[in-house]
Parts: structure tokens; sequence; C-alpha cells
């Protein structure tokens, strides 16, 4: 079992993804912001990070860049879901070091395919 950080802000959102992870086999940690969602990376050392961009504190770019370049943290996988659709939110956010890159409203099942490339099967 892979554990998983789901990092947003929104409560709605939150379950959403949790319950597409645990129908995977997955344990999820939560975290209700960007600078909450460092923090729990650098403590719990998930397998893979679900990351909203839009969000107070530290929004998910900048939570994702952090992320990235610590040393501690830098092999963990960001996969960033987010409302933000433009190229241009794309190319920035896997410029900040994010793996993928998933739009809202999520689709369950390319939300479960993204999760599946970079986990190992439950």
């Amino acid at each position: 079992m892979s554990r998983v950080l789901i990092v947003d802000d929104s409560p709605s959102q939150l379950v959403g993804m949790k319950r597409t992870v645990e129908k995977l086999g997955h344990q999820v940690i939560t975290a209700e912001d960007g600078a909450a969602g460092v923090e729990a990376a650098k403590r719990e050392l998930p397998d893979l990070i679900l990351m909203d961009v839009v969000m107070p504190n530290l929004n998910g770019f900048q939570a994702t860049r952090t992320i990235a370049k610590d040393p501690k943290t830098s092999h963990i996988p960001i996969i960033l879901v987010t409302t933000k659709d433009q190229d241009t939110d794309r190319v920035w956010g896997l410029r900040q070091g994010a793996k993928a890159y998933v739009t809202k409203p999520i689709d369950d099942a390319e939300l479960t395919r993204v999760i599946k490339d970079y986990l190992p099967a439950a």
C-alpha cells in the first residue's frame, strides 16, 4: 500500500480525491493549504502528492517548487490537480517540478490513470 498526500483547501475536492485514492488501495494523508502540504511532505514522506494550485498561504506552484527542490522530498512525484486549465499554467506547473497536470472538474478515470502511472500497483 502506497501513501498519498492530498493537498487541497476545498473539503469537497479532498473527499472526492480521497475516495478515488482509497478505492485504489492506497493510504491517504491530507493537508488544507500549500504550507501545510510542504510540512506534511517533509514529515510523512508520501509516495505521491496530489496538489491543488489555488490555495491560501502558499499556492500549489510555490509548494511544488519547495518540495521538488528539497533533497529530502525531491523524489516524491507531484501531480497538480487544479481548475487552472491554460497551457501556460500547465507549462509553469511542470517547470516547478510537477510530473503531471490534471484539470478540475476531476475525471475519475484520468486521475486513476495518472495515479497508477506514478505508483506501484496496490
